[in-house]
């Protein structure tokens, strides 16, 4: 990533507006300590709704009514992460919050999808050296994911998309449309004939 440090900025400010950063200690606590609470959400049997939706209130940074989210579920900071009413979320979904996530309204997400803002820089010194960035992921609403999928950092999935299984999202995706594949393009128009 090209962007250059602000030195008045903290780690996590960095993190967060997409400058490469270091992870540091005070994040590794952060990430430590929502994983504590995560580990505990998937222990937590679904007879216990009320206590699985009071660990999602803590985990996340903004939960909507009526969010489900099947075990086994990880996330890194949680409180990074957004999603927005009637959201279901399968088995073995994996969000890396090193910057915002957003999901919208209604969103379906199968088992097995992957949600990373963060990478590695491109430089190799830098990449030896530990330096990482990350890049806001934004879901917008009835969007549909499909199983295996992978949505990588930067990227926008429009209204009423789906993306089909074991696709790898590294560009946005407009709204009403239907794509797929490695990497992710557009197939067809949801407003076309079928």
């Amino acid at each position: 990533m090209d962007k250059e440090i602000n030195i008045n900025l903290t780690n996590e400010e960095r993190m967060l507006q997409g400058y490469d950063y270091k992870p540091s200690n005070d994040l590794i606590e952060k990430i430590i300590k929502n994983k504590a609470l995560v580990e505990e959400y998937n222990l937590t049997s679904l007879k216990n709704m009320n206590k699985r939706i009071e660990l999602l209130n803590k985990i996340l940074g903004f939960k909507g009514e009526n969010v489900f989210i099947y075990s086994p579920f990880n996330c890194d900071y949680g409180k990074h992460i957004s999603i927005d009413e009637g959201t279901f979320i399968n088995h073995n979904c994996v969000i890396l919050d090193e910057a915002k996530v957003i999901i919208g309204k209604n969103v379906r997400i199968a088992p097995n999808v992957g949600i990373y803002t963060v990478n590695h820089v491109k430089e190799p010194i830098k990449r030896k050296e530990g330096y990482e960035f990350a890049k806001t992921i934004t879901i917008e609403d009835n969007v549909w994911i499909g199983g295996n999928s992978a949505v990588l950092p930067g990227v926008t999935i429009g209204e009423n998309s789906i993306i089909g299984a074991g696709s790898v999202v590294n560009k946005d995706i407009p709204r009403n449309v239907i794509a797929a594949g490695n990497p992710c393009k557009v197939i067809k128009n949801l407003t076309e004939d079928k």
